[in-house]
C-alpha cells in the first residue's frame, strides 16, 4: 500500500504551462536529495516537487520528510520498497493527474539532470507536448563520463532510433517535461519496462501516438555521490525490448500494407 503526505497547498503556475509537477525517483539518495531539491527551488521556484521514495535503507525517506515539512513546495510518496524507476514514474504521473496538474518532469536525484536547465524545459513545453532533455543533440554537453559510457549512450541512442524509426536524438534520457495531455495518449497500462528501456518504450509510444516531441540541450554531468543504479542487466534488458518492438513494429507495418493492398487502399511505388 501506498502512503503519502498530501496536505493541500496552493500551487503556482509556470507561464504557458500551468501548474508543473517535478518528479523525482529516490533509492539510497541520503547524500544527494537535499541538495538537488534546494537547486531545483532555486532555478524554478513555481514548480511543486514530488519525492517518490523506495523505501531507501539509508534513511533518504525520512530526510525527504524533513524536507516537505519546512517547504510548501515539496511532498512526499513513500513507496513500500525497491519496485524500479519505471514504477517510481508511473506513480508520479498518477499523482500529478489526480490532482490536476498540467505537467509532470522526470528528473534524477543525483544531480546529473542540472535543475538550472529546467526553465529551457519549460519553455519548451509551451509549444510542445513532450520536451527531452536530450545530451546528444547540438549544444548539449556531457560532463566526466569516461569512454565506455559515452559510447553506450551513443550506440544505444543511435539503435534505438534505427530500430524503432523515431526521430529523437536522446530516446533514453531521463530529464523529461510531459504534459498530461500527453500522457493520456500513450497507453501508460501497457509499459511494464524500467530504467534506460522505459524511457525509450515511453518515446516509442509518444511517438506512435503523434504527440509533438522537441529536444533540448542540457548539460548532463556523472554524479559526484552516491552509487550509479546502472547495471549490465538494465542495458541487456533495454537492447532485448528495443530490438523485439522493432521487429513488432514492423510486422504490423507489413500487415498493414498486406490489408491495404488487399482492400485497394495502398499505394505501392
Amino acid at each position: 500500500m501506498i502512503q503519502a503526505t498530501d496536505t493541500i497547498r496552493r500551487a503556482d503556475e509556470v507561464p504557458g504551462v500551468g501548474r508543473v509537477l517535478v518528479v523525482i525517483p529516490t533509492y539510497n539518495e541520503a547524500d544527494n536529495i537535499a541538495v538537488i531539491v534546494g537547486r531545483v527551488r532555486r532555478a524554478a521556484p513555481a514548480v511543486q516537487i514530488l519525492i517518490a521514495d523506495d523505501n531507501s535503507p539509508d534513511g533518504t525517506g525520512a530526510i525527504a520528510d524533513a524536507l516537505a515539512d519546512g517547504d510548501a513546495h515539496v511532498q512526499v510518496l513513500h513507496r513500500q520498497g525497491k519496485e524500479g524507476l519505471g514504477a517510481a514514474y508511473l506513480a508520479g504521473f498518477g499523482w500529478a493527474r489526480e490532482r490536476g496538474y498540467q505537467a509532470v518532469v522526470e528528473m534524477d536525484a543525483d544531480g546529473s539532470h542540472a535543475p538550472e536547465d529546467l526553465p529551457a524545459l519549460l519553455a519548451a513545453a509551451r509549444d510542445a507536448d513532450v520536451v527531452i532533455g536530450s545530451r546528444w543533440t547540438r549544444g548539449a554537453r556531457v560532463l566526466n563520463w569516461p569512454l565506455r559510457r559515452l559510447l553506450l549512450s551513443r550506440g544505444g541512442n543511435l539503435y534505438a532510433r534505427l530500430a524503432l524509426g523515431m526521430p529523437v536524438s536522446d530516446a533514453t534520457g531521463g530529464y523529461r517535461v510531459y504534459r498530461i495531455s500527453a500522457l493520456d495518449a500513450i497507453d501508460l497500462d501497457s509499459v511494464t519496462s524500467q530504467g534506460y528501456s522505459f524511457q525509450v518504450e515511453l518515446s516509442r509510444l509518444a511517438h506512435r501516438a503523434g504527440v509533438r516531441i522537441v529536444e533540448v540541450p542540457i548539460t548532463f554531468a556523472e554524479r559526484e555521490r552516491g552509487d550509479s543504479k546502472m547495471s549490465p542487466k538494465i542495458v541487456a534488458e533495454a537492447l532485448w525490448r528495443i530490438t523485439a518492438w522493432g521487429v513488432r513494429d514492423r510486422r504490423q507495418a507489413v500487415r498493414r500494407g498486406l490489408h491495404g493492398t488487399a482492400t485497394g487502399q495502398a499505394r505501392w511505388p
